[in-house]
């Protein structure tokens, strides 16, 4: 089978390609911040405990799409280096073995979710309506968590073949139909019923089915440059193995942010209820500047697999290269937004005195973490790429727990509430401190940087061939 991606990651100038195929999924990245923005914006318009409850349950949320994309982009790395060393029907292969992964988790985590539920709100707080509101939109949201399973799992797929405009469509039509019924059906439009906070999860399942029915349509039926291979396709276990050799660590690091949400609120709800809200207002706002830097490295990591797999040092470096300098421009713009306007950001959420007395120091102080995590998230997509799934699990849990958790406790008894805002300062900086020491063993170690490249070795073949000629 021809791989039409060969020519183009192969031949095209680094940058046009990061350019061309990271700028869909960045759109769609942005398009889904922006759902998660007027979620809650629609949400505290029914009352600060619903804001407080969404809040509390959006660890689980991002949990499904923690694993969800975890999958995804084990499929991706997968393919990508498959891709590179022109093997197509372990292509093919890799398709069914992910989406057969997909679906066994996404029905564990259904299980279990809805029989841990009521006891995981209730660590958090008593009051019965937060509990009420939680318990609602989470049992709404588990009920159909494999739409997301499913739908990323194929946007992967396209994704590591260079096909960035389909998963980008995916995504922008599922969170515009979200962003559409999130009015009509929180407070009851165009003779709908009033649902209140069951009304904005089902809008959210509503959007994430209808991406994943399109998803399924495309790759089923539309000409592509993989053919799909359902049966007769046999299981085999090393494909499981492989995939899930980077799928795990992604999915780990992914689930940090979940992890690390539980644990906070635990703190945070020791000042105050008010404060798990500040907080939850926080992870919805920082979601705009590193939604769009997520777009940037599912970009980049095909182009990084492929030259890879391809062992093209050159073409390998100068992706990580402008990857890093575009993430850093755009982190940039993240800490001086946060900085200079979190009055206004914060009173998108109808912010009380209260809530700007809490919220305005916290955007500022964690806004200066976005500088140095520019860094470690791109070196952690290089390590993802290359199949070296350890190492930016050890980044990630640096960034979102192994020094967040235990320094913001820590902190919060020196400093009162600010000193959790501070803990992210020097999580994300000995992140991305460790990401260095990380990648310098790599190119030590890995082959690729120990002889010529592809590139080079084909110029030197060409001279000489000159020469005998």
């Amino acid at each position: 089978m021809h791989i039409k991606t060969s020519h183009k990651m192969e031949e095209k100038a680094i940058l046009p390609l990061l350019l061309s195929m990271a700028f869909p999924p960045m759109v769609s990245m942005l398009i889904q911040a922006l759902y998660n923005i007027i979620d809650s914006i629609f949400v505290a318009q029914i009352s600060e405990n619903a804001l407080t409850a969404i809040s509390l349950a959006f660890p689980i949320q991002n949990l499904i799409i923690a694993l969800s994309v975890g999958i995804g982009v084990g499929v991706n790395s997968y393919i990508s280096r498959k891709l590179g060393e022109q093997k197509p029907k372990e292509v093919q292969y890799a398709i069914t073995h992910g989406l057969i992964l997909s679906a066994i988790t996404a029905f564990t985590v259904t299980v279990l979710g809805l029989l841990t539920l009521s006891s995981f709100f209730s660590f958090f707080t008593n009051d019965p309506f937060i509990l009420e509101d939680a318990s609602i939109y989470t049992r709404i949201i588990l009920s159909f968590c494999i739409a997301p399973f499913i739908h990323i799992c194929i946007e992967k797929v396209f994704q590591a073949t260079g096909n960035m405009v389909i998963p980008m469509g995916l995504q922008a039509i599922g969170a515009i139909i979200n962003i559409i019924l999130d009015p009509i059906m929180i407070f009851g439009y165009f003779g709908f019923p009033a649902m209140g906070i069951a009304g904005a999860a089902i809008a959210t399942v509503i959007g994430q089915c209808t991406s994943m029915i399109l998803s399924i349509c495309i790759l089923l039926w539309q000409k592509h440059q993989l053919y799909m291979c359902f049966f007769p396709t046999p299981i085999q276990p090393s494909i499981f193995y492989k995939i899930l050799v980077v799928a795990i660590p992604s999915a780990c690091m992914n689930a940090l942010g979940s992890i690390l949400v539980v644990g906070l609120n635990a703190l945070l709800v020791t000042f105050s209820n008010l404060a798990v809200a500040v907080f939850g207002i926080y992870f919805k706002l920082q979601t705009f500047i590193f939604m769009p830097v997520s777009g940037l490295i599912q970009g980049a990591m095909p182009i990084m697999g492929y030259n890879y797999g391809a062992k093209n040092k050159q073409r390998l470096i100068a992706t990580l290269k402008n990857s890093y300098l575009i993430s850093f421009m755009i982190m940039m713009f993240g800490f001086l937004l946060f900085m200079i306007f979190p009055v206004q950001l914060l009173q998108f959420f109808h912010a009380t005195d209260e809530m700007l007395a809490i919220g305005v120091p916290a955007l500022r102080i964690i806004s200066i973490s976005f500088l140095p995590a520019s860094l470690g998230i791109i070196l952690s997509t290089l390590f993802q790429s290359t199949g070296s799934g350890g190492s930016s699990l050890l980044i990630f849990l640096l960034r979102q727990l192994l020094i967040v958790l235990p320094l913001s406790y820590l902190l919060s008894k020196i400093f009162g509430l600010p000193g959790v805002w501070i803990s992210f300062l020097f999580a994300e900086g000995g992140a991305a401190i460790t990401a260095q020491i990380l990648y310098l063993r790599f190119k030590r170690r890995d082959a690729i940087f120990k002889g010529k490249d592809s590139s080079e070795a084909d110029d030197s073949k060409l001279i000489q061939e000159t020469k005998e000629a």
